[in-house]
């Protein structure tokens, strides 16, 4: 064994002896090819690691919503882990952040028959009198649909019952559904949850108001629910339902982001930063979205430290508070951390499903070295560069000027569970988590170990 050490060592120090010349982009795949594929077979070799550190963070605290106790508690819990893991600087940084409750909620089907209906209120909705509301359902397919027939909707409760598009398109419905339908006088609004699969799930997340618009209840349904409505109507129904809602927000709460450091060995000052966002919905366990992303960032960290590699500039895992339901985590990071050198930005937040590249965004020089990089990755299939990357948290620095990117995934199943209760450990398989982490280990890695800055 102290032989083997001593000749890794060896390598490894005529790797990083080679001349700066030598870090031309068609030069980086030669330069770092050795260290790249001991990263990947350490990753690789470890086949549960990150999954049940995923799947302790979900277990222990479940849900994360901002302003709630278990988000204040799995971030001690974080930093405390961090801090027996070895990282450096380990800390949390204050911020303040929105608090919406929930509260009880029920729909119920009370014409043409009746029967209790899965769903969701949609986080910053308002709540219903105590009685709720009763109305009758007036069923669109879209906006324009809804602009068209807006004579029909007074005293009315919309429902938006349009099919999976893709999450940009469906996602307006819940985003915005409330203020289109109380435009049009209706009483409160539901939209079909935006996915494109479902086992009657319905999917939660955040929408918004005009302060020109009465506000008006907003809610979430199945997609099963929501056709089966249209059906009946179809067929010359009324269809009538009674939403309760106790949605409340209260003053905000104090949330903070927590973070860990490799610590550099020449430009220790200069950062390539990565992580996910710790908090969740208050549905689920917040499992995919977003605790396997901040995971993958610490496991790579971890795995770095433990084969011994030290990169000339800083790394630091982030794991940013309030990214559902504000984005608060992103912006005070920015605001605390802008006169920082950041040499890269890199989030995960799509699901660590098996890794198939990143999204970047970054000037044509620097492209060309991440593509160096990311051909490194062939081997787990993770080797692509898109057209463009970055991430809601890592926005705001990235708008300093700061590149950035994005872990890109096979996301064929993560709306099926987005913001559901189905967001739970067992849907992702530990060994491609762990390819995950190889991915973010050897772009963090020889990112932050560049002669040349990236920006």
């Amino acid at each position: 064994m102290p032989r083997l050490r001593s000749a890794a060592l060896l390598v490894l120090g005529t790797l990083f002896a080679l001349p700066a010349s030598a870090q031309a982009p068609d030069a980086i795949p030669a330069r770092y090819r050795e260290v790249a594929n001991r990263i990947i077979a350490a990753a690789q070799a470890d086949s549960m690691g990150a999954w049940h550190r995923i799947a302790e963070l979900s277990d222990r605290f479940g849900h994360r919503l901002s302003g709630s106790a278990a988000l204040e508690e799995a971030i001690d819990w974080t930093a405390a882990t961090m801090t027996r893991d070895g990282l450096s600087n380990v800390h949390k940084e204050r911020v303040m952040v929105p608090h919406w409750v929930r509260g009880e909620e029920s729909l119920e089907l009370v014409a043409p028959r009746r029967q209790r209906l899965p769903m969701l209120g949609l986080g910053g909705s308002i709540g219903t009198p105590a009685e709720g509301i009763t109305a009758e359902v007036m069923v669109v397919a879209s906006f324009d649909e809804l602009k068209a027939r807006a004579s029909e909707a007074k005293g009315k409760i919309v429902l938006y019952d349009a099919e999976w598009r893709d999450y940009g398109y469906n996602g307006a419905f819940r985003r915005v559904g409330a203020i289109e339908a109380a435009k049009a006088g209706a009483v409160a609004s539901l939209a079909r949850s935006a996915g494109p699969y479902s086992m009657r799930t319905p999917h939660t997340g955040s929408m918004s108001y005009d302060s020109t618009v009465t506000r008006i209840p907003h809610a979430s349904v199945t997609a099963e629910d929501a056709m089966m409505m249209r059906r009946m109507i179809n067929r010359g129904d009324t269809v009538r339902v009674t939403l309760r809602m106790g949605a409340t927000t209260r003053p905000d709460a104090q949330s903070h982001n927590v973070m860990g450091e490799l610590r550099g060995s020449a430009k220790p000052d200069e950062v390539v930063v990565m992580g996910g966002h710790i908090d969740s919905w208050d549905v689920g366990q917040g499992a995919m979205d977003d605790a396997g992303g901040v995971v993958v960032a610490w496991e790579a960290i971890r795995l770095l430290k433990r084969l011994g590699l030290t990169p000339r500039r800083t790394i630091r895992v982030v794991g940013w508070t309030n990214e559902e339901n504000g984005m608060r985590g992103g912006n005070a990071y920015r605001d605390v951390h802008r006169n920082e050198v950041h040499q890269l930005a890199i989030e995960s937040d799509g699901g660590v499903f098996a890794p198939l590249g990143f999204g970047f965004t970054g000037t044509p020089e620097a492209r060309k070295a991440v593509e160096a990089i990311g051909s490194l990755l062939m081997p787990i299939g993770a080797g692509k560069i898109g057209p463009s990357g970055g991430g809601a948290d890592i926005g705001p620095i990235m708008a300093t000027g700061v590149p950035g990117m994005g872990l890109e995934v096979d996301g064929t199943r993560y709306f099926w569970f987005h913001h559901t209760d189905a967001d739970t450990p067992d849907k992702l398989d530990p060994k491609e988590v762990q390819r995950c982490v190889a991915a973010m280990a050897v772009m963090a890695f020889i990112a932050a170990d560049l002669e040349q800055s990236l920006r």
